[in-house]
């Protein structure tokens, strides 16, 4: 059988986005850029669109140093946080395909993602609540060959990663953003599997950048607004309709917490002044029925 591409698509009222992540976020940092981009809550860490776009850059051109390049597999496997948000954007920028690993994942699990999707770099949260990721990670990385680099959030090689690009040449990642297509991969995302392993759904720029802003356009979003999102980044509903909803519009992202809390997710949506809260309906189950939801 000979091979051949198929490309379809529909009619549609309003055009698509054509250009990459990295392109979007660009053009939204230079029409917004004294405006907050990230709010973490739990640690205070916030960043306008000017800064968060700069150590995006630093963090790309980190990676570009550590021979991550269009087309590698990097993965990400933490709880919600800035360093998360980082990651995404970095890897989009370089055209390395970003691979979500859910927080939840045990050894045999994340073995046979890191093997599947043959992931070059892992990028990981040393531990989360009960679960040791680092020792899991020494457990099964003699069974996956791919993985040539591990870099523990906060560890001296994360660290090393904004020092080398911090010293590189912006060209190198101005070069590496010009090679790529809004049709490249970008993403590669687990279902749970009902047939006893997750199955990886491959996702383009162009696929989860309009996803986001048109998540956005029917929401109505604007610079003006500000998007508490408690639901996981490791899923769509994180990091394409939360984080690109906001990116695409120039609106903050609040992390609220590392994982779901309902009190932490009342008081940032309080005290940040949110416009908008992500959730599924038990969560917002469980933030109605907090004892003292009536104070916020």
């Amino acid at each position: 059988m000979s091979e051949s591409t198929s490309y379809t698509f529909g009619v549609r009222d309003a055009p698509l986005l054509g250009d990459t992540i990295g392109a979007n976020l660009d053009r939204t940092a230079a029409a917004h850029p004294d405006r907050e981009a990230l709010i973490d809550y739990t640690t205070g860490i916030r960043w306008t669109y000017r800064e968060f776009n700069a150590e995006v850059d630093t963090l790309a051109l980190g990676l570009l140093a550590a021979g991550i390049g269009k087309g590698d597999r990097v993965g990400i496997w933490a709880p919600n946080c800035p360093q998360w948000t980082l990651i995404q954007y970095a890897t989009a920028k370089v055209g390395a395909i970003l691979v979500n690993i859910n927080p939840a994942y045990r050894a045999h699990e994340l073995r046979y993602v890191l093997r599947q999707a043959g992931i070059r770099m892992l990028v990981a949260a040393p531990s989360f609540k009960t679960s040791d990721y680092a020792a899991m990670i020494t457990e099964v990385r003699p069974e996956c060959p791919a993985l040539e680099q591990v870099v523990l959030l906060d560890s001296l090689e994360w660290q090393s990663l904004f020092t080398s690009g911090r010293a590189a040449n912006p060209d190198l990642l101005a070069a590496a953003q010009s090679a790529l297509s809004t049709d490249d991969p970008i993403n590669i995302q687990y279902t749970s599997g009902t047939t006893g392993f997750p199955k990886g759904a491959t996702l383009s720029h162009h696929n989860i950048l309009n996803n986001g802003y048109f998540v956005g356009e029917l929401c109505g979003y604007t610079e003006q607004d500000r998007i508490c999102i408690p639901v996981p980044f490791y899923h769509c509903f994180g990091m394409v309709m939360g984080n690109l909803a906001a990116t695409t519009h120039g609106a903050a992202m609040i992390i609220p917490a590392p994982a779901f809390d309902p009190r932490a997710t009342l008081e940032a949506v309080a005290a940040e002044r949110c416009t908008s809260l992500y959730g599924v309906p038990t969560m917002f189950i469980a933030e109605l029925a907090d004892p003292e939801f009536d104070t916020y």
